[in-house]
């Protein structure tokens, strides 16, 4: 199972970077491969379930989420199920008032039935360099407004 664990350091108060990331439906538009967020629920204990669509490659999958815990403005992680089976942490620490480190760790099973060993080293690198995007985004997004 394959593990990513990315960081980046973001000119923003804490609390605005992780009510954002923290809601299923905002991660699209950071995520450039993450389609679409349907069905979001917020439930009573203040977590998220959730059905995704993501593009890997050429193929669409498709499955939920659910977080599995949640610590308000510290972290929180996502486990997925469905075409891709993935556990995601996303971790806030703030250095001052303005600035936050953020850091996103995605462990994930490639369907390897749907991919062959080159294929599966291919979809390895290219969801490194999509977390480092998403990061990136993110930081844009807080940074810019954009």
């Amino acid at each position: 199972m394959p593990t990513i664990d990315k960081e980046i350091l973001v000119n923003a108060p804490l609390e605005k970077i992780f009510s954002y990331v923290s809601k299923p439906s905002n991660l699209p538009q950071i995520w450039p491969s993450l389609i679409e967020i349907k069905n979001e629920q917020l439930l009573q204990n203040g977590r998220y379930s959730f059905e995704w669509v993501y593009k890997m490659t050429n193929l669409h999958l498709d499955g939920t989420g659910s977080y599995v815990g949640l610590a308000q403005n510290s972290w929180f992680t996502v486990k997925t199920k469905g075409a891709l089976d993935s556990t995601i942490t996303w971790t806030f620490r703030s250095n001052n008032i303005r600035q936050t480190r953020v850091t996103f760790t995605i462990d994930y099973r490639v369907p390897l039935p749907l991919l062959s060993w080159l294929a599966h080293i291919t979809v390895v690198k290219m969801n490194e360099q999509e977390a480092d995007l998403i990061l990136a985004n993110l930081r844009t997004r807080f940074e810019t407004g954009l």
